[in-house]
């Protein structure tokens, strides 16, 4: 008899499950504050925002619409040197002459459109001219000789530092130049330059305006332009830029004359504003520029910063510079409160930056 033999049920063993996907720090979406955080210009704008807040409590003048006007006037003249400063320092280099080139430009259209009797807009032209050259000479000697761009600004500084008084004296007989006011052409270029327009009651200059179009511009031209691409290749790594084709001599001059720019057209708003210029001012004021980008988030050592981050540092300058006049202290604290107002920056900057990444 045979016994009928019962197969066991089969056991099905699911499929062992795939390895997980494991992402890394490279691929992980960090939060947006964290993102937030890691952008050079955020730490110089809680910065400014403390420092505005600051002053309105203890300098209640601020709190006027004709004060804080003045505030962004004088803001405004330290900040379109310092887009194009900070830009040549993306670009991984210096420029120490800026100062004293601000007033060579002016220097030049003045006393050429004077002594020549000519309009004052050639004279102004001559001095874009002037001032390129100056730029195009500084770059040129920075990518031919491969010395620091510090040495080579440095000597720049002092040639036009002892030429300006020379041949100011020279032309004149005195360390100043001539009044221009009543010369073909003032009317018109202080339209320019120098001229104020009304907004509620409040008198504006016109270069704010300048200000932050020269910003909104720059930062186009960082962010969304090939040669912002070579901005921050050259500033990095000039070498591996150069590599992979990046342009790194045009760049690294035309920069320097970008600077020339900023100082032609800062120096033909003095001129325009005082109607004459005196050719020992200007030294001092390429660390001012400098200082504007470095609390805006620009390294030291190249290849990273911002347009927007000078702008507020620009604006920290301006709102020290007139709040501690409205506040009624000592202006001698000045320049003092700038050096804590520096180093508190690049330390803030520091912290954030080093937060985000370990985040």
């Amino acid at each position: 008899m045979s016994t009928a033999q019962h197969a066991e049920p089969a056991v099905t063993t699911p499929p062992a499950p795939g390895p997980a996907k494991e992402t890394d720090g490279r691929t992980r979406q960090r939060p947006l504050a964290v993102r937030l955080l890691a952008r050079p210009e955020v730490g110089v704008f809680l910065g400014a925002v403390a420092v505005f807040v600051f002053f309105l409590i203890t300098a209640p003048p601020v709190r006027d619409g004709s004060s804080m006007a003045n505030v962004l006037y004088q803001s405004s003249t330290i900040g379109i040197m310092a887009l194009p400063v900070a830009l040549l320092m993306i670009g991984g280099e210096f420029d120490l002459s800026s100062g004293v080139a601000v007033i060579t430009s002016a220097l030049t259209a003045s006393m050429l459109a004077y002594q020549l009797s000519m309009n004052i807009w050639v004279g102004a032209i001559a001095a874009l001219i002037v001032s390129l050259a100056i730029g195009f000479l500084n770059g040129w000697l920075v990518v031919r000789t491969g010395l620091p761009s510090f040495l080579i600004t440095l000597g720049t500084f002092l040639i036009l530092q002892g030429v300006n008084l020379a041949i100011t004296k020279l032309v004149t007989g005195n360390v100043a130049t001539d009044d221009i006011s009543d010369m073909d052409g003032f009317d018109q270029a202080k339209k320019v330059f120098s001229s104020s327009f009304d907004v509620g009651g409040v008198d504006v200059k016109v270069t704010v305006v300048w200000w932050l179009g020269f910003a909104v511009l720059a930062t186009w031209v960082l962010l969304r332009t090939r040669y912002g691409n070579w901005i921050f290749a050259v500033g990095g790594n000039k070498d591996s830029a150069r590599a992979v084709g990046v342009p790194v001599t045009f760049t690294k001059i035309s920069l320097f004359m970008l600077v020339g720019f900023g100082a032609w057209f800062v120096g033909m708003h003095q001129l325009f504003t005082f109607n004459t210029v005196q050719s020992g001012e200007g030294v001092g004021q390429e660390l001012i520029y400098i200082s504007a980008a470095v609390i805006g988030g620009c390294l030291l050592t190249g290849g990273a910063g911002s347009a927007i981050g000078p702008v507020f540092g620009a604006f920290m300058f301006g709102m020290v510079q007139q709040g501690i006049v409205y506040a009624g202290w000592n202006p001698d604290w000045f320049k003092a409160f700038l050096g804590v107002m520096l180093l508190g920056a690049v330390l803030i900057n520091l912290w954030i930056q080093r937060s985000a990444t370990r985040r």
